[in-house]
């Protein structure tokens, strides 16, 4: 092992970076030459066919088959052009990737001759083996039927030489095995609900959607590195190893120029998403050694979610061409800062208007305050269940870590808009307005100033921020698929503006006009939800502490937290509102669990099986050098000098020693431990078992390696430490 640390070593020495070619200097030239979008389907596609896929996609609409057979014909036209031999239907399925199985155009001819076939029944619909694929109970294993149905919201595109046409996955049931169905459910209620609101402000609003970019965090390695390191490869992080003496203490690398090697890494995947629609428009140095972020512009959030699983995919396929491997792990390296996805998201309208930015006149100011308030009040009410949406295994180790927010959800709007809804709450009053006040409240709503779009500092602690024209939810995971927390979020917010409207429209019943209605509920909400507002450090013991005062939640365990989708307030928001079956919810937790366990299961057994078979025969080899140099002191030096020189290396020795059996005790109760846990039939009770009884072994076992790789002979240590990993490149 030591031999093949030093040959990686020596590999990464001898890279050299891989020049790449783009199509054309300017982006625009190419950008999107890989997607089916509106502008190919109209030279693609017969007048009639055109019209109705842009109405589909416009409405929300599922096409008939006769009309897909029409679009089939031009997509295959395109695709072949374009090099494609296969198709296949992408998938969002449970395990936080994509899915696809590919399919030739080949088909045989009536007189045995081999043709090219691409019909509109294929195109809408196929049928994977559904069996492997986490379900959380709603169907058994040997039950292998599944279905995958056109999104066409989402543009067709082409990878390689395959079409790839993006879906929703369901079982023969009809039961959603994805994440993508559901999402589109809590996007439709969205649009509907915040549609109803948008109407008391401007009648020609007819349909609203969410908008979203995905900032992505990543750490990059070298293969050979990689390869060294079978806690990587199989548990995605460094379940072993002593901080370097030097890490991020100085902030050098933050925002610092990006090495050469990795520049040419990040133009090729650059390159390759702009070709496929992605809008990848940022790319810096993040803070810890070696940690990268790419951030794209604003889109759709059902096609910003498709274009991140694509983005991690891309990124994966092109580091290899590259010799480097991508950590999307939230914690890969302990003692210096994590990865997250920072979620910013927004609503905007299909008149322009981004309806959390704000106004230039009272009437646009009072629609900002409006959707702002009623996205503080969905974050409070459903304060559990937005928790849970981040809550995982991996996230576990990020959240709370002083470079991620903790897990408690706050919101911070920044001193101005909070002393802003500060002053509505406190003196606006909930008896009938004078005259006055009512010429007052329609000229000035209610005295609200103009409102400027960076009112405030950014808050980087804050789980879920207000950054002048959207919020940022920071607390989502950098492996995470984003549709986990986005269906969370836009089910809460449309939940609390259906809400919102039922309160306003039984004031208007009782005689007060719109805006005095309007008026009076946020001055309810602002006074309901002021909990969650919080302006100073989340990192700081004392939030910790003002936060439990408040009673916000803050479960430690995780399989704890994530039961929070089943609590009453969580199936209101989630089944009332048809995103999902009583079934399906409670099958999308038992997955949770099981990969909870799963997860906490693997990186028990790698970390096992490297301390029993990697670690402590080195510690022992190491050991017995030393022992040997004693007995040679012996030989050579009298008593007196024998015992001076002795006494440091059997000190050393017997440190070793206890090392070695204190990690060798561990991982045999870590064993008997999981031994009993997997005998527990209930996924729940298992889950918290490996939680509580299992995984503190992890930490326990790690500092007794920890401790001997300060010890042992460098020349002998078997695994690159973490000066090589984080700056070796």
């Amino acid at each position: 092992m030591a031999e093949l640390r030093f040959s990686a070593l020596r590999e990464v020495f001898n890279r050299v970076p891989v020049e790449y070619e783009t199509p054309s200097k300017v982006i625009s030239k190419y950008y999107g030459a890989d997607v089916f979008n509106l502008h190919k389907m109209e030279h693609y596609l017969s007048k009639e066919a055109f019209g109705v896929v842009k109405k589909a996609i416009e409405e929300g609409k599922s096409l008939s088959r006769q009309e897909a057979d029409q679009v089939a014909i031009g997509l295959k036209a395109w695709a072949m052009e374009r090099g494609a031999t296969h198709f296949t239907h992408w998938f969002h399925p449970l395990t936080d990737g994509t899915a696809e199985k590919h399919d030739g155009f080949l088909e045989m001819g009536e007189n045995g001759h081999v043709v090219e076939n691409f019909s509109g029944a294929v195109l809408v619909q196929s049928e994977p083996d559904a069996s492997s694929f986490p379900s959380g109970g709603i169907r058994n294993t040997f039950e292998a039927r599944g279905y995958t149905a056109w999104d066409v919201s989402s543009p067709v595109f082409i990878v390689g030489t395959t079409l790839c046409i993006p879906t929703i996955f369901v079982s023969y049931t009809g039961e959603a095995l994805d994440y993508k169905a559901p999402l589109l459910k809590a996007l439709s209620e969205l649009d509907k609900a915040a549609v109803e609101v948008c109407q008391y402000f401007d009648k020609d609003v007819k349909k609203v959607y969410g908008t979203l970019g995905i900032e992505q965090e990543y750490f990059l390695i070298d293969e050979a590195l990689y390869y060294a390191r079978p806690d990587i490869v199989l548990a995605d992080r460094t379940l072993m190893g002593h901080q370097s003496s030097k890490d991020q203490q100085l902030a050098d690398h933050y925002f610092g120029s990006i090495p050469e090697r990795v520049m040419c890494f990040i133009k090729d995947f650059e390159c390759s998403a702009h070709k496929l629609g992605i809008p990848v428009k940022t790319r810096h140095n993040e803070v810890a050694p070696n940690q990268f972020e790419c951030a794209p512009l604003y889109e759709e959030v059902n096609l910003a979610v498709d274009h991140n699983q694509l983005l991690m995919d891309i990124m994966k396929r092109v580091a290899r061409k590259h010799k480097f491997r991508v950590l999307f792990h939230e914690k890969p390296f302990a003692g210096i800062n994590g990865s997250g996805k920072h979620n910013n998201w927004s609503m905007a309208t299909d008149t322009g208007v981004n309806l959390l930015s704000p106004g230039k006149n009272p009437k646009t100011n009072l629609q900002f305050l409006t959707f702002l308030v009623n996205v503080i009040k969905a974050v409070h009410d459903s304060n559990e269940l937005i928790r849970a949406s981040v809550m995982n295994e991996s996230n576990s180790y990020r959240l709370g870590g002083h470079e991620a927010p903790p897990a408690i959800i706050s919101v911070f709007l920044g001193t101005y808009l909070t002393e802003m809804l500060e002053s509505i709450a406190r003196k606006v009053t909930d008896r009938k307005m004078t005259p006055a006040q009512k010429t007052e409240l329609k000229l000035g709503i209610g005295k609200i100033p103009e409102i400027l779009l960076d009112n405030t500092d950014r808050n980087r602690t804050s789980p879920f921020a207000f950054t002048g024209n959207r919020f940022e939810f920071r607390a989502v995971g950098s492996s995470a698929n984003c549709s986990a927390s986005m269906i969370v979020l836009n089910a809460a917010v449309a939940y609390q503006l259906k809400k919102f409207k039922v309160e306003v429209e039984q004031i208007i019943k009782k005689g007060r006009n719109k805006d005095e209605a309007i008026f009076q509920v946020l001055k309810k909400y602002i006074l309901e939800s002021e909990k969650v507002l919080f302006e100073g450090d989340n990192y700081s013991k004392e939030w910790h502490e003002e936060a439990a005062k408040r009673k916000l939640c803050n479960i430690p365990s995780v399989p704890e937290s994530v039961k929070c989708y089943l609590t009453p307030g969580s199936r209101d928001v989630l089944i009332e509102s048809g995103i999902f079956s009583e079934k399906e919810l409670e099958s999308r937790v038992e997955v949770e669990y099981e990969k909870f366990t799963k997860k906490v299961q693997i990186e028990a057994r790698v970390l096992g099986d490297l301390a029993i078979n990697h670690i402590v025969p080195t510690a022992i080899r190491y050991m017995t050098m030393l022992t040997d140099n004693v007995k040679g002191l012996k030989e050579v030096f009298n008593e007196l000098e024998y015992e001076r020189l002795a006494s440091a290396r059997k000190e050393m020795i017997i440190t070793i020693s206890d090392h070695i059996s204190n990690i060798k005790k561990l991982v045999n109760d870590m064993i008997e431990e999981r031994k009993k846990a997997n005998v527990i039939e209930d996924s729940f009770k298992k889950a918290v078992t490996y939680e509580k009884k299992v995984k503190p072994f992890l930490e326990e076992i790690r500092s007794h390696i920890d401790k001997l790789e300060l010890i042992v002979d460098n020349e002998i240590w078997p695994l690159p430490k973490y000066r090589e990993l984080l700056f070796t490149r």
